[in-house]
């Protein structure tokens, strides 16, 4: 089994910008430890990125995403390359502001040979980022089904 980092992001006190942190949490409760396999709440610390995927053939990363236009809950899974290659590189990024795809960039850059070639993203749309920590239930199932599919995952490669 490939060494896994699964990064969940999100602000929790945001509702459901908090989704990434919330599927962590339940991952823990339902995977406990697992050889191999380290969990992250990143919360909103992107920069973080870069140091974590160090040593990890395989990344998992769980985000909200807003202004989809689909139903809150939908759920997307990609391949990363599909998220870095919309990123402008901007070489005077504020890395207080940075976000997650933008630190794959960099890291790629930094890590280079180093760099995980297998990293999914789940993203899950939302509209609720009213201040509030319990998530909407439409996008509590949808983390739920991003559990269950990485539990499952995980369990089958194990």
């Amino acid at each position: 089994m490939k060494k896994t980092a699964i990064m969940g992001f999100g602000n929790p006190v945001r509702s459901d910008d908090g989704v990434g942190c919330y599927v962590i949490d339940q991952l823990r409760e339902s995977l406990g430890e697992q050889p191999g396999v380290n969990l992250f709440d990143m919360g909103t610390s992107a920069f973080e990125v870069l140091f974590q995927l160090r040593g990890h053939e395989r990344i998992l990363i769980v985000d909200a995403v807003i202004n989809t236009g689909e139903t809150p809950g939908t759920l997307y899974k990609l391949p990363a390359h599909e998220v870095e290659a919309a990123i402008q590189d901007d070489p005077m990024v504020f890395l207080h502001s940075l976000k997650w795809d933008q630190a794959l960039s960099y890291a790629r850059k930094i890590l280079l040979n180093d760099y995980p070639d297998d990293i999914q993203v789940y993203l899950i749309a939302v509209d609720n980022l009213k201040l509030e920590v319990n998530l909407s239930d439409v996008v509590k199932d949808a983390g739920d089904r991003v559990v269950a599919l990485m539990r499952e995952d995980i369990l089958r490669t194990v």
